[in-house]
């Protein structure tokens, strides 16, 4: 299938710096291909805003809201499918994420995301290994951001083992080396802390072993334009970042004692406040990993983020392969998933014909992994299934899809009032109820004719706010079972405040 040229962009909300990549996507030889046509980059420094109650200063927040209106300038023209907006670390841990993510989506007139670590790791193995020459074996990549770390062993473009440490160089920065001070025991200090991170993961990654590595995004770009740019590594200009060279560097860092003096060629004025720390821990990770050389690229998250949309764009969503390895994870009757979300995504266009695909993909996602609690316990089921769906490292969803599924998996049974406690903002209380229904009717885990059904917006009510169940009166008489069920579906969606009605026809 040939693939048109089109245009996707990425935002990446790092913790050090954000950064917007607008990419070509077109079909060549290898496949498809992804060629960048603009970038930009603001050293926002959010993770420095974090106070000592780790919530977002306003000063932090206005930094990132004035770069985000500018991004949003330059994406205005763009579908809101051709982009993806990812927030990492410093939203992750912000108290007030979900004031200032309200904020910023307004300021970029996008939706943003606020990836979990791995999935972060994920996302930036596939962009390094897009930007780099093909390699035999296992690839490890290291990314080194403002807030945590990224260490991905992979193959090829399929990353295989995935980790993300708390360790980062605007964090490490902070606490190390306040004021660009730099010191023997300053630094000593810093590259243990690093280092006792890096042994948490470090048997693991040595076991599964390496050919090559490649640091990626911004710490490792700068390290190596600094190795190289001053001669410090001992084997040529074109090795990119080596043990030695970065020994070299932190007698210089040391000897200078405050890096405002320090001129170096690649040291960047707007990366002296953070360059200590990404330093300490790079150090860190070599000793732990026993690594002598890596190749460096600028490359990383932002690549991988446009991947994986055009991944989506030719129907490679990852999404849909986490559903089903989770499904084959906790042994899920794929017959009566199948049953239910067939069932549930007809009755929501019933009851909504213009449901958005994001709607219907999220009702379908959250009908097949609904049982995956089963493999816990059967009382309360629901309740585990949407503790996995929420808690759960989920490869391709973000922290606010995987949310939103497990709320509507926990709300497919039990009572309503639950429902108080849930975020129904984002909830599609359609979708809701026509699980619930779907469940109800598939509860012998047969096949289901639904023609003996239909669900239909309340007369002179919008959405969900009321809705008319109506059932053949001969089909209900032979159902008595099913007809209880509906009548105490009825009675609990009333109890919520939902107008609910049961009509029974001669037809339907």
């Amino acid at each position: 299938m040939s693939l048109n040229i089109q245009h996707l962009a990425a935002v990446d909300l790092g913790s050090n710096s954000f950064r917007m990549l607008v990419g070509k996507a077109s079909e060549n030889s290898h496949g498809a291909q992804i060629y960048p046509l603009d970038s930009l980059r603001e050293p926002v420094r959010l993770g420095a805003g974090l106070d000592a109650n780790k919530n977002l200063t306003e000063e932090s927040q206005q930094r990132a809201l004035i770069t985000l209106s500018r991004f949003g300038e330059r994406l205005r023209q763009f579908q809101p499918e051709r982009v993806r907006a990812v927030a990492t670390n410093a939203v992750r841990v912000a108290k007030n994420a979900h004031v200032f993510l309200e904020r910023a989506q307004a300021a970029l007139g996008f939706p943003i995301e606020v990836i979990a670590g791995r999935e972060e790791a994920r996302l930036v193995y596939i962009g390094a290994a897009h930007s780099v020459a093909p390699a035999a074996g296992n690839r490890l990549v290291v990314d080194i951001g403002g807030g945590s770390t990224e260490f991905i062993i992979g193959q090829g473009h399929e990353p295989r083992l995935m980790e993300s440490l708390y360790i980062g160089c605007v964090s490490m920065s902070r606490d190390f080396f306040p004021g660009g001070l730099v010191d023997e025991q300053r630094m000593k200090a810093a590259e243990l802390a690093a280092r006792r991170e890096v042994q948490i993961i470090a048997s693991a990654f040595r076991k599964t072993g390496w050919t090559n590595a490649v640091g990626s995004s911004g710490t490792a770009r700068a390290l190596a334009d600094i190795l190289v740019g001053n001669q410090l590594n001992p084997h040529g200009p074109s090795l990119g970042i080596t043990r030695t060279g970065l020994r070299e560097l932190r007698k210089i860092y040391v000897r200078a004692g405050n890096l405002e003096t320090l001129k170096m060629v690649g040291l960047k004025s707007d990366r002296i406040p953070v360059a200590p720390g990404g330093l300490a821990i790079m150090l860190g990770v070599f000793e732990e990993l026993g690594i002598k050389d890596m190749e460096a690229t600028d490359a990383g998250l932002r690549l991988g983020v446009l991947y994986d949309l055009l991944g989506r764009e030719q129907q490679q969503d990852m999404r849909e392969l986490t559903v089903q390895q989770f499904m084959q994870r906790y042994a899920v009757d794929v017959k009566q998933a199948v049953r239910v979300e067939e069932l549930a995504l007809a009755l929501l266009l019933q009851l909504n014909p213009d449901a958005t695909s994001i709607q219907q993909q999220t009702l379908r996602w959250a009908a097949a992994l609904h049982e995956v609690g089963l493999s816990i316990s059967h009382s309360a089921y629901h309740k585990h299934s949407a503790y996995i769906v929420a808690n759960a490292d989920m490869p391709g969803f973000s922290r606010s899809e995987q949310a939103t599924m497990a709320d509507m998996v926990l709300s497919h049974g039990g009572k309503l009032k639950k429902l108080g406690g849930l975020d129904t903002i984002n909830l599609d209380l359609r979708a809701v109820l026509a699980l619930r229904l779907a469940v109800l009717m598939a509860r012998n885990r047969h096949d289901v004719e639904p023609g003996g059904l239909r669900l239909r917006p309340g007369t002179g009510m919008s959405g969900v706010q009321g809705a008319r169940i109506e059932v053949g009166a001969r089909w209900l008489k032979a159902s008595p079972l099913t007809q209880y069920s509906l009548e105490q579906e009825v009675a609990e969606w009333q109890r919520a405040g939902v107008e609910l009605h049961l009509d029974t026809v001669a037809t339907v």
